[in-house]
Order: C-alpha cells, then structure tokens, then sequence
C-alpha cells in the first residue's frame, strides 16, 4: 500500500456529503471565520474581499469573518459591518460569488463588548459590557485606526439596552438574508459580548442577566430566539468555546454552565453547534483545570446530538480521525485557508500546504490575503 493510499483512506470522509440543518454541504471541509481587517473606516465590504473568498469556495461552506451587528459592536479597526445598506450590497456582492462555485456562506453575527475602545465607537462612546470590568493585561490592548490602544472601563449594559442590543441581533439576522447568506452564525465564543455574559469573572450583575447559570445564559437564548424569527432554526449556528480563556470571559463552573448551554441547545435544534476544540491549543487552553477534558468535542458530543462543526488547530489527517470518533461532523481550519486557497484540492492530493506569512495576517492589502499560490 502506498503512502498515498493511506492518506486517501484515513481522509475519505472529510469528502462525503453532510447536511447540517437544511444546509445541504457537498463535503465537510470548512473554512473557519477569520478576522482579516482588510476594509476601509467605513466596514464595508470590498472588492478585494470578494476575490478573497471567491479563491476559497472550494470549501464546502465559508463562515463568514466575525461581523459587527452595531456601531456599538465593532471591537477592531477594519472588520467588516452588517447594520446598513452599503455594507449588505458588499456582502451581496461576495455571497453571490461564493455561491456561484456551489459553498454555502453563512455570516458570523458578532458584538465585541468590552474588548473595544472610545475610537472605535459611534461618538467617542464608552464601549458597554455586562458589567463594568476592564480587560486585564492578558486580553492585550485594543486595535484602533490610530494603532493599538489600552482598553477602558466599560459601561455595564441596562436592561433597556439589552433589549436594544437582541434588536440589534435580529436586524442584522434581517440584514444577512438580504445579503444572499445561506444562514447566520451567532457568535458565543471567545471573550466577546454573548461569551461575556456567560462568564461569572466577567459578568457580575445581580439581575436577571446574572448570577445563576440560567440567567448568564439567558441573553444568548434571547438572542437566538430573535434571531429566529428571521432565519429558521434549521439555517442557524451558534458557536462557543468551553474552558478557553482567551480574552479571559472565564468560568467557576465551566463544565455546569456549557452542560445547560449545550443541552438547551440541542433541545432547539439550531442547524449546528460550532466549537472551539483546545486538544491542539497549548496557548488558550488553561492549566490545573480539575475539570478540563481532554476532548472538548467529546464533551459536547454528550449534550449535543445534532451537528457539530469544530476547528482548533487540525490537520487533514487529525481531522477526519476525529469524524471517525463521532465526536464532530464537519471540521473548520483557519490558518490553513489563510495561505491556501485550494485547501480542499490539497487536502485529497495529499499536497503540501503554503505556509502563512503571520506579518499580514491583520490589516493590509492583497499581500498575504490573496496572493497565496495555488497548487501547478
């Protein structure tokens, strides 16, 4: 048996059809959401970013860079908006052509929180959190216009303003369907607003936002059901990242919060369950954590019957090993898709992979973005 057999038999599945929801899925390659910062002051999309993701429809299904639903949401100089009509015609503009090469795209609906800034707010605002907890040094600095910049002390949303904020959600969900998305992704993961919520080291309010596992929870299930009624639940994903400590949304009760979480949503039956897997994370994965597994797919897997779409640092080979465990169904790769826009295409070739070039990862031109070779 050649090398090359083996390669093609340890990694057959990641090429068979998959339907998540009503996503019907031509394999199970997926390209993660990556920010790129490649927009102007205005966050609409561009042309560059058309050809970006055009370059990459291979993929069976693109989620979308994280999306900013708000002016208020907006957390980083240059990523791209959905809250007004400029920016759906850029989207517009992508989906059709992603669509045309037969991916589905779903947009990431995203609100940073405290991780922001007064630059990158409507009016110099004070950037608004669940409560008024600053950052601590290991979230790093804020990245504005004017460069990288210390956060500040955020406002501690009002319950006026949280209802604000689920409007927020549903518009943009509106805003996506009139953009040519397949589905939306509501993003729960990774230190932003709605993980903000679900953690009580950062969320320290004694309403019904805070407190029990029931009431942290409480705004992401707001917000899924206001999504919902733009978008069936069959087109809708929701993403989290169980005991990351990225941005440091952290949990006392990680493994309790995420059972309730997860549970609840499998009971709604949401197209997919998006997660952070840490098993190749040595960065963001905590240590002298009792309850930490060693596979968070495998903890999901217990709660959460429908499909599962992981990502975190795999390989072809890793990747459909994982499948084969029943532990995911669909595997995102982030910094592989940066440099190699035919991933796919390598992936069954058992080619070698294009390496990143880091230096142009956030902010810039074609350079690092879609300049990457594709296969002879």
């Amino acid at each position: 048996m050649t090398s090359e057999t083996t390669f093609e038999a340890n990694t057959d599945t990641l090429f068979t059809p998959f339907k998540a929801g009503s996503l019907e899925l031509n394999h199970r390659v997926v390209m993660a959401p990556l920010t790129r910062s490649r927009t102007g002051s205005d966050r609409v999309p561009t042309d560059l970013m058309r050809e970006y993701y055009e370059q990459r429809s291979s993929a069976a299904m693109i989620i979308s860079e994280a999306t900013i639903i708000s002016p208020t949401g907006a957390g980083y100089a240059f990523t791209p908006g959905i809250y007004n009509q400029a920016q759906i015609d850029g989207w517009k503009n992508i989906t059709g052509a992603v669509q045309a090469n037969g991916a589905k795209m779903i947009s990431q609906l995203w609100h940073c929180g405290r991780i922001s800034h007064p630059d990158l707010q409507p009016n110099g605002e004070t950037p608004v959190a669940p409560s008024a907890s600053i950052p601590g040094e290991a979230s790093g600095q804020a990245f504005t216009e004017a460069g990288w910049q210390p956060f500040v002390e955020p406002r501690a949303l009002t319950e006026d303003d949280i209802k604000a904020l689920i409007s927020d959600f549903r518009q943009a969900a509106a805003n996506a369907k009139a953009a040519g998305f397949d589905g939306i992704e509501i993003h729960s993961a990774n230190g932003y607003l709605l993980n903000q919520f679900l953690s009580d080291d950062v969320n320290k309010r004694t309403d019904s936002y805070g407190g029990s596992i029931e009431n942290r929870a409480r705004l992401l299930f707001e917000v899924l059901d206001a999504v919902s009624e733009i978008w069936p639940l069959d087109k809708i994903g929701v993403r989290v990242s169980p005991w990351n400590t990225f941005l440091e949304a952290t949990l006392s009760d990680n493994g309790a919060l995420y059972e309730y979480v997860i549970t609840k949503l499998n009971e709604k039956g949401i197209a997919y369950l998006s997660v952070v897997e840490l098993a190749n994370d040595d960065l963001n994965r905590p240590k002298d954590k009792p309850d930490l597994p060693e596979s968070i797919n495998a903890f999901v897997r217990q709660y959460f019957k429908g499909p599962i779409l992981t990502a975190g640092g795999f390989k072809a080979e890793t990747a459909a090993a994982e499948i084969a465990l029943g532990n995911t169904d669909m595997v995102a790769f982030g910094q592989p898709y940066i440099a190699n826009p035919d991933l796919v295409e390598r992936f069954k070739k058992g080619a070698d992979l294009n390496t990143p070039d880091f230096d142009t990862f956030y902010g810039g031109d074609a350079k690092g973005y879609t300049d990457y070779p594709f296969l002879k």
